[in-house]
Order: C-alpha cells, then sequence, then structure tokens
C-alpha cells in the first residue's frame, strides 16, 4: 500500500476517515464530543484523523471509515429523515461489510426500523439495526451505568421519551446497573449489530468511556490496513471522569 493510498503523512502509520452524520440538526448533550474524542485517540494511536461532516443535502464523502451520529429532538429527526433514507442503502452496505458505526439516541432509532412518536407520526428507520422505538409520555432520564462483556464497565447519561425494543437480529449493548436503558421494562441499555455500537447515552460517552473508542478505531483501521498497531493514549482525564461520573446518583 502506498502512502498516498493509505493517506498516510510522515511518521503516520495511515489516515483514518471519520464521518459524523447530520451533526447540523442532530448534536443534543453535546454529542458532537464523541468525534473529537475519536480525532483524538486516532492521533495518539499514530495515524492521523480526517474528521468529516455530512448534512442534509451534502455530496456523501468517499472512503469513509468510521461513521459517528449523535442526538436530536424529534424536530431534527423530521428534518434529517427524507435525506437519511435516501442513504440507507449506502449505510447499510457500509455496516454489512463491518464498517464501524457509533449511532447515539436518535440516531440509534433511526438506525432502527421505525421511531413512532408519540403524538403517532411514523418516522421511517433504515433498518440497519433490528430494533424499534415508539415514544411515550415517560421520560427517562438521569446517570447510567452499563455491565457489558465487551467493554467494562459504561457511564453515561440518558435523556429520552422513546423507549426502544430489540428484535433477534441485535444483542443488547449491556445491562443496566443503575438507570434505564433501552426501555423501562428489561433492563438492557443500546444495542450491537456487527460492528455498530448503538446507545441511548449522552455526556458525550467517548470521553468516559475510551474502551468504546479505541474497539471503533481499531476496527476501522483493521478494516482499511489489516492490521492495528495501538498507540499509547494519555488515559488520565478519562480515569478522571469515569471516578467523577461513578459517584453521582442516578
Amino acid at each position: 500500500m502506498t502512502a498516498e493510498s493509505a493517506g498516510a503523512v510522515s511518521g503516520s502509520k495511515g489516515t483514518i476517515r471519520v464521518l459524523q452524520l447530520y451533526p447540523r440538526d442532530m448534536n443534543i448533550y453535546g454529542d458532537w464530543g464523541n468525534a473529537l474524542v475519536l480525532k483524538q485517540r486516532i492521533s495518539w494511536h499514530g495515524y492521523t484523523p480526517e474528521l468529516l461532516e455530512y448534512n442534509v443535502g451534502d455530496e456523501f464523502p468517499a472512503d469513509v471509515d468510521l461513521i459517528v451520529g449523535g442526538g436530536g429532538q424529534d424536530s431534527g429527526q423530521l428534518v434529517i429523515q427524507d435525506d437519511l433514507q435516501s442513504r440507507a442503502g449506502l449505510l447499510k452496505e457500509l455496516a454489512e461489510d463491518g464498517a464501524p458505526m457509533l449511532a447515539i439516541c436518535g440516531l440509534y432509532q433511526l438506525f432502527g426500523r421505525f421511531f413512532k412518536t408519540h403524538l403517532g407520526t411514523v418516522i421511517p428507520g433504515i433498518g440497519i439495526l433490528d430494533v424499534e422505538t415508539r415514544g411515550t409520555d415517560e421520560r427517562l432520564i438521569g446517570n447510567v451505568k452499563v455491565a457489558t462483556e465487551e467493554f467494562g464497565e459504561i457511564l453515561g447519561y440518558e435523556n429520552h421519551s422513546g423507549q426502544t425494543t430489540l428484535g433477534p437480529g441485535v444483542r443488547p449493548l449491556g445491562t443496566t446497573a443503575k438507570g434505564t436503558g433501552n426501555n423501562s421494562s428489561d433492563g438492557h441499555e443500546g444495542a450491537r449489530y456487527k460492528n455498530v455500537v448503538a446507545s441511548y447515552l449522552h455526556g458525550s460517552l467517548l470521553p468516559k468511556n475510551p474502551a468504546i473508542a479505541d474497539f471503533l478505531i481499531r476496527t476501522a483501521a483493521e478494516r482499511k490496513f489489516g492490521t492495528f498497531e495501538p498507540g499509547a493514549p494519555d488515559d488520565r482525564f478519562a480515569v478522571l471522569a469515569r471516578e467523577h461520573a461513578a459517584r453521582r446518583p442516578r
């Protein structure tokens, strides 16, 4: 592989292109911070980050290595729904091919089959995830701890009225030790499918959960270059953030 094809610069192991979906309309509760964490940790691992944005009406970038998207109000979901549907085939193809993706809250819902708002409006999803979401009058809000086998303990903050149920085509990200998660009944949080990580947790999620960030980066590097050579990230602030978050009440 040539330096040009890898997007490499001097001293870099290659370029990893991170695309943030709809940051203009789906960036609530600091979700843009997830993209910033990925950018910094990619650098710490010795690769060159390239941070891209895709908003309604834009040309979809070529050769994307990692996709991240955040949450939004119901109104934001309505704004992006037609454009998202127009990109459904491409996004599903990327997911099936193993591209790493992080979908938070509103985009988690729209990566599923549908989101039915509490007013009865049905917003179709793009079907990457076998999940369905229905809006309710109950708001699920507060600090959350999630036990996972894959990433250890995940810490975050939820604030949503949509309740999501998982179908047989996905598995939960984890089990809630504190907080609610997907819905008020089954004790599960988030969803996992291939290299897609979906979650209701804001905060932003990745600053307090670097294991998820490194999974996304490793998967992107392995998919693009065949191997991943880890660097030496500085996790001091992540550790402090986790300690502080773990002490917060619900």
